[in-house]
């Protein structure tokens, strides 16, 4: 949104102009602080206003859109978007492994 990265080599070099970029960015700053958030209530840093199961269901919502976007960035047009193929696929992983560790865990919880 401050024009460190031209708005032409992003998005898959598909913007236009800078009413695009900020649109999209704008989108795109408010998912992450939606993800910022699901991941705090999932850490159990922010109150449980959602229930943990609305929780779960949300992120692997994420986790289908972060491997989709990998792929989308792998036939991306610029180098740059493909380069960050690797940065959405360690998102994929992380989110897999916080609910995987959290089945683990409620596993453990229940045989004791």
């Amino acid at each position: 949104m401050i024009k460190i990265v031209p708005y032409e080599i992003t998005w898959g070099g598909r913007l236009k102009n800078d009413s695009e970029m900020y649109v999209f960015e704008t989108i795109s700053i408010i998912i992450n602080l939606f993800l910022f958030s699901i991941l705090l209530i999932k850490g159990k840093y922010l109150g449980g206003f959602i229930p943990i199961k609305v929780v779960n269901v949300i992120l692997w919502g994420f986790f289908v859109v972060f491997g989709l976007n990998t792929i989308g960035n792998i036939l991306a047009k610029t180098n740059i978007e493909k380069f960050f193929a690797l940065l959405t696929l360690f998102f994929s992983i992380l989110i897999w492994i916080i609910l995987r560790k959290d089945k683990k865990h409620n596993t453990v919880k229940d045989t004791n």
